[in-house]
């Protein structure tokens, strides 16, 4: 091995992220995926966090229904808000 992944670690990791990304399409409507998938671009760890508490929620049978877009909204909101650094912003 050179340090890195081997083939059979990166095929697995792989199926790993198909299986969660079925997973999030079985619990997610269509707006809240598409909303999901634009934070991921905006911001990848944001989006893991929620990617992990959904599927942490769906695992415990916590779930009634798909998750809508104004759901989402609320489990980004409720994620985010610890992790914002605080400003303070001073006149001279």
């Amino acid at each position: 091995m050179n340090g890195g992944i081997d083939q059979n670690e990166l095929a697995r990791l792989r199926q790993m992220e198909e299986i969660k990304k079925k997973v999030l399409i079985t619990i997610l409507s269509k707006d809240a995926y598409e909303r999901l998938a634009r934070v991921r671009v905006a911001n990848q760890e944001l989006a893991g966090q929620a990617e992990l508490y959904l599927l942490q929620v769906y695992q415990a049978g916590k779930l009634e229904g798909r998750i809508t877009d104004e759901q989402m909204k609320e489990v980004l909101r409720a994620l985010s808000s610890g992790s914002r650094p605080a400003f303070n912003i001073r006149r001279k």
